[in-house]
């Protein structure tokens, strides 16, 4: 075949085109039982770090494991449903994770929201009460950094603790409200400065993630 002709260079191409996709295709496959385990542990690590323990990646399974006591799902009416809490992702049905932290029971839930330029998702524990928040975990696809991606810093984590999303036994969330400002009926908590629309998309990822769990959090099931 004439090297210098059209069509030499045409399946000359087609050729190394393939044979590149294949190689992708292969190392992708090759790559993806430890893409699936690092997702895995990043997971864990952002739970663990809901009840305050904060381990490196490699040790995010142990920790997770001996601390971990129960996982399961529940629906909007509080019942528990088949299905894996770690993996779940159907609408509907809510992760509850139990732990146990130095002797005592913690409630882990999932929290699932929008910010100004992606999603945000974290999770959020209370005590044995059901309703006493213990600790906090939040993170962002892409929100700004310096204002609003600092909902995933320990600073404002660490301001939910101590929290009640009940008051007088009606479910009320925890407000995110501007720095210096206040909200009645509830407890609150200072949004970050300069990060408004990110500060009230946490906000709302609260309400509206605990509402499925309100049923659960409200039976006499424990």
């Amino acid at each position: 075949m004439n090297r210098d002709s059209n069509v030499y260079t045409i399946i000359y191409a087609s050729v190394m085109v393939l044979l590149v996709a294949v190689v992708l295709a292969f190392t992708s496959q090759s790559l993806r039982s430890f893409q699936k385990q690092n997702e895995d542990n990043d997971k864990r690590q952002q739970i663990l770090r809901s009840i305050n323990v904060n381990v490196e990646a490699g040790a995010a399974e142990a920790k997770y494991n001996e601390l971990i006591r129960e996982a399961f799902l529940v629906n909007e009416k509080g019942e528990k449903v088949d299905g894996d809490a770690f993996a779940a992702d159907a609408e509907g049905l809510f992760p509850v994770f139990m732990a146990e932290v130095n002797g005592e029971t913690k409630y882990i839930m999932a929290l699932h929201g929008a910010g100004l330029w992606g999603p945000l998702w974290g999770y959020i524990s209370l005590n044995e009460d059901r309703n006493t928040v213990f600790g906090a975990d939040f993170s962002h696809q892409g929100e700004t950094p310096g204002l609003g991606a600092e909902i995933a810093t320990t600073a404002f984590s660490s301001r939910f603790t101590g929290k009640k999303i009940f008051m007088n036994s009606e479910f009320k969330s925890i407000a995110i409200v501007k720095p210096g400002k206040s909200a009645t009926g509830q407890d609150y908590v200072d949004g970050i400065s300069g990060g408004t629309i990110t500060s009230q998309g946490v906000d709302q990822m609260i309400l509206n993630s605990l509402k499925g769990y309100v049923s659960f959090l409200t039976s006499n099931n424990k």
